[in-house]
């Protein structure tokens, strides 16, 4: 208590006045006998976790370029700065309307509180304040908001307490970051970037002025109203409370008239609130969020000030979305009958996701097919099969095979395969079966490998979809997602490497340590002559066979896939940089109509999309058989 006294010495001596010495007396013993009853509060919360304290925070989602496609949080919007990004202006007003002697007391102001307590005794109940900053911050971190004279009690031995495990400097940062601005935010840097788009530390004092006047009332006192919009009424109102700051800051000393009258003429260029905003790229944050729950807990994600580096590229994202918004209603006017759409494209070299559109319109549908949408992928599963036969070493891209009737004990039942056109070819090689895209082959090769083994191929690429053995699964009797399909060709195109498919690159707190860091980890899963092998049988596809609307400028690989009654048609392809799914169809699984198919329908998206994408790219080579 020794500084204390010495600062009560201090103001007696300026004061001069016999009434003030008492009242100074009053207060040091005010102050004395609530020190003295610290020890006896042994059911109040210890302040020593403060030490440790990290308040919640929001986290954001960037893009592979930095740019914020989204923020998340709980109830609190925040974002954590230090003391010293923090403007000059904005410390000065805050302690000038809440707390102006914040350097020189102890947690309390006792003058202010025996002011506080005459008149809240006269009253009847609490009617005014006395509350430092100190005491500001233990009642949000601490107790409950009820105003009752035993918890103003509390609040002054808890801020003692807190002032003898904490700097000065430490309570105040901790306290610009804690505080409630109105408008679900909270903290400083939050608020600025809400009420003025602009970081903190760059906040002038006519900015600074105005933001510390509403933390007393903030919805009150904030220019914008009740739908985040600014309102002529509230304008004025923040103006009037403004000029109440700035007249504070002239009594104290702390600015001159002629700054607070520059202030009060400062043209002020406001921002808008961010606490509500909406993703950019809603169907790509809602995955990343679905990723991010399989390594941290919602609380975590939602109040830990997470930094989640997604892999998505904002260009290509940005052309995934064109294409889609462009060649829906086109496709539509062409007769086909189809609801949605959905487009991934994977880097082959990192398995990392670089766009991804999981429907027509978010706005209306939020469903993301991309990642949640088990579709039969048709006659696009076949190069598993065809992968699985290859890796046996029993078969080559020229072996024969018998495209002819066959049949199969199913059940109680004969299955019998037939292909698209109800015709069959008789002895033709892989190669040909595959480009022309025929069943019954696909059938026999699954029968002679095994179709536990083509189930073990997808589960090795990526494809964690449950999967039976049932005869008609080389067909693509199976449902998978787009960015199954999309991930499990990426590892056709790396010629076997595979690495997890993700669509977050790193995780770090708001401090920069790393919570998860997804760098690729390639390792070779795949027989890599088999896999050339069946890249170079898929180019054949694309050359001249049903994929040949996917041509694109340089050496191409894919396969179509339409399944039974054209209920789902794709079109999955490659180049040695990047892998695309493109999928349309019906979220109840209607038909589309006969004209629609994976080569007349989706090949020219798939490749309008891939020749934007690739602009840039430099062309490379297949790794060859």
């Amino acid at each position: 208590m020794q500084p204390f006294f010495h600062s009560l010495r201090m103001v007696t001596t300026v004061a001069g006045g016999t009434l003030l010495t008492a009242i100074m007396l009053s207060s040091a013993l005010a102050a004395g006998i609530l020190v003295g009853l610290a020890n006896s509060f042994r059911n109040l919360p210890d302040v020593r976790v403060v030490q440790n304290y990290i308040p919640s925070e929001t986290s954001y989602i960037y893009d592979m370029g930095g740019q914020v496609l989204s923020s998340m949080h709980d109830e609190a919007n925040r974002k954590v700065v230090t003391l010293d990004n923090i403007s000059p202006e904005m410390k000065r007003a805050v302690m000038a309307i809440e707390d102006s002697h914040f350097y020189q007391h102890l947690g309390i102001n006792p003058s202010s509180v025996v002011r506080a307590l005459v008149a809240n005794l006269s009253q009847g109940g609490v009617v005014e304040g006395g509350s430092t900053l100190t005491m500001q911050l233990v009642k949000n971190l601490f107790l409950t908001p009820e105003r009752f004279l035993s918890r103003k009690a509390a609040e002054a031995v808890l801020a003692v307490r807190m002032e003898q495990v904490l700097e000065k400097n430490e309570i105040l940062e901790l306290y610009l970051n804690q505080v409630y601005w109105g408008h679900n935010t909270y903290g400083v840097e939050t608020a600025a970037q809400s009420y003025f788009g602009k970081s903190a530390k760059d906040l002038n004092l006519a900015e600074a002025a105005m933001m510390a006047g509403f933390i007393q009332a903030p919805e009150e006192y904030s220019p914008f109203d009740g739908n985040y919009e600014l309102s002529e009424e509230g304008l004025e109102i923040a103006r009037w409370r403004q000029g109440v700051v700035l007249d504070r800051m002239v009594e104290v000393g702390w600015i001159t008239p002629g700054e607070a009258k520059t202030a009060r003429d400062t043209e002020l260029k406001f921002g808008e609130v961010t606490s509500f905003s909406r993703s950019k790229m809603p169907y790509v944050t809602e995955a990343v969020l679905q990723e991010l729950t399989t390594n941290f807990r919602q609380d975590e994600v939602l109040k830990g000030g997470m930094r989640i580096q997604t892999t998505i590229d904002p260009k290509m994202q940005q052309l995934a979305e064109q294409t889609i918004s462009t060649w829906y209603p086109r496709i539509r006017q062409q007769g086909v009958q189809a609801d949605q759409m959905s487009l991934v494209s994977i880097d082959p070299r990192t398995h990392f996701v670089k766009a991804m559109v999981g429907g027509v319109d978010y706005k209306t549908n939020q469903f993301n097919r991309a990642t949640s949408a088990l579709r039969q992928p048709g006659s696009a599963f076949k190069p598993f099969v065809y992968y699985a036969a290859l890796a046996t070493g029993k078969y080559s891209p020229s072996s024969s095979i018998a495209d002819s009737p066959v049949s199969y004990p199913d059940g109680d039942e004969l299955y019998s395969p037939q292909n698209y056109d109800r015709s069959f070819m008789g002895s033709i090689s892989l190669q040909t079966a595959l480009q022309l895209s025929r069943n019954v082959p696909a059938i026999r090769l699954g029968q002679d490998v095994g179709l536990n083994k083509v189930i073990e191929v997808c589960h090795l690429i990526g494809i964690t979809s449950e999967m039976d053995p049932v005869i008609s699964l080389p067909l693509g009797a199976v449902g998978v997602t787009p960015l199954e399909m999309a991930g499990a060709y990426a590892t056709f195109a790396s010629n076997g490497w595979y690495s997890e498919t993700t669509l977050i690159a790193q995780v770090t707190d708001s401090r920069g340590g790393i919570l998860l860091d997804n760098t690729p980890q390639p390792r070779l899963v795949l027989n890599p002559k088999a896999t050339a092998q069946l890249t170079t049988m898929l180019q054949a596809t694309v050359t001249g066979g049903t994929g040949r609307a996917a041509q694109l400028d340089r050496p191409t690989a894919g396969k179509t896939g339409t399944t039974s009654s054209e209920r789902d048609v794709w079109f999955v392809g490659y180049v040695p940089q990047l892998a695309t799914a493109v999928w349309i169809g019906n979220d109840d699984y209607s038909p589309l109509g006969s004209w629609a198919t994976g080569g007349g329908t989706v090949a020219p998206i798939w490749k309008d999309y891939m020749l934007r994408a690739l602009k840039d790219v430099p062309v490379e080579q297949f790794a060859q058989p």
